[in-house]
């Protein structure tokens, strides 16, 4: 019975040591052997491996793109004036070896990362003034901020195994003392813009009215020059009509005649019914002797 007794303690102590000494390591993940506080092997081999049982450990990283949301930050720029950054970072590890030596844990990674990416936001800004920045309308100018500030961070953050992929600045803001300053100064920007809008539209269509009134002029001068013209063909048709109608003195007569009882006519619309005639009208004549 001892000696079977000793035998079952044998085989479960070395069942615990076989179970010790394999490690499971994850195809998104690296996987760090460590021996006394130092690295002897890094794997990212997904499946079983082995270490030595008690003296061995494993300290695993992911390989997963990981974003860290910076907390917002005050920086000058080059007028001196504040601004406030908020923006983010996306990163991944890319020597586990690297990163354990030098920052050991993720907590340790991001605050490394908070005061690399402070430190070259500061720098960029630095650069720009506050009227460039908040005027900035082109984003491919932006891409450019974040091109620059990623590929710099990224160098930084290489000696400690990190890879940055990307910076991204989610807000220029101001800080609230500014808010009132430059919002003045944006609406005074604008309504100079409209002004000057305005004045040129107004220029454009005292131009424009100017063309047309004198345009219309030309028109209604030649029309009246045609319409005279016109008249004045009509009038002279008129008079060779008349002329060849009242050929002879008979007819001259009769039509003076006519005249004068279309004019006696017209005389005699109103309620005044006296018409005073000269003695020598043929008028009078004709009507003294119808009397």
């Amino acid at each position: 019975m001892k000696k079977s007794g000793i035998f079952l303690i044998i085989l479960l102590l070395i069942a615990l040591l076989a179970v010790n000494s394999l490690f499971t390591v994850r195809e998104n993940e690296f996987a760090c052997t460590v021996r006394f506080q130092k690295i002897i092997d890094t794997t990212d081999e997904a499946g079983l491996h082995f270490k030595i049982p008690v003296i061995d450990s494993v300290k695993y990283f992911t390989k997963a793109t990981q974003l860290y949301d910076i907390p917002p930050s005050e920086v000058l720029t080059s007028d001196k004036q504040n601004m406030t950054v908020d923006c983010y970072i996306l990163w991944s590890i890319s020597d586990p070896k690297l990163f354990y030596q030098t920052l050991t844990t993720t907590s340790n990674a991001e605050q490394r990362l908070d005061a690399l990416t402070y430190n070259e936001l500061k720098t960029v800004m630095g650069t720009l003034a506050q009227s460039d920045i908040i005027n900035m309308e082109e984003g491919g100018k932006r891409n450019d901020i974040y091109a620059k500030i990623s590929t710099d961070v990224d160098e930084l953050a290489a000696t400690y195994g990190i890879h940055v992929e990307d910076v991204k600045i989610k807000q220029f803001d101001l800080p609230e003392s500014n808010l009132n300053a430059v919002y003045n100064r944006m609406i005074s920007e604008r309504n100079q813009m409209a002004e000057k809008y305005t004045a040129d539209g107004n220029y454009e269509a005292s131009i424009i009215r100017n063309d047309v009134d004198k345009q219309v002029d030309i028109i209604v001068s030649n029309a009246e020059a045609e319409a005279a013209k016109l008249v004045a063909e009509g009038e002279a048709e008129y008079m060779r009509m008349l002329a060849e109608a009242y050929d002879s003195r008979d007819k001259q007569d009769f039509y003076q005649f006519t005249l004068a009882l279309d004019a006696l006519k017209a005389s005699l619309n109103g309620t005044e019914k006296t018409v005073i005639l000269d003695g020598n009208s043929e008028l009078a004549k004709i009507l003294m002797g119808a009397e």
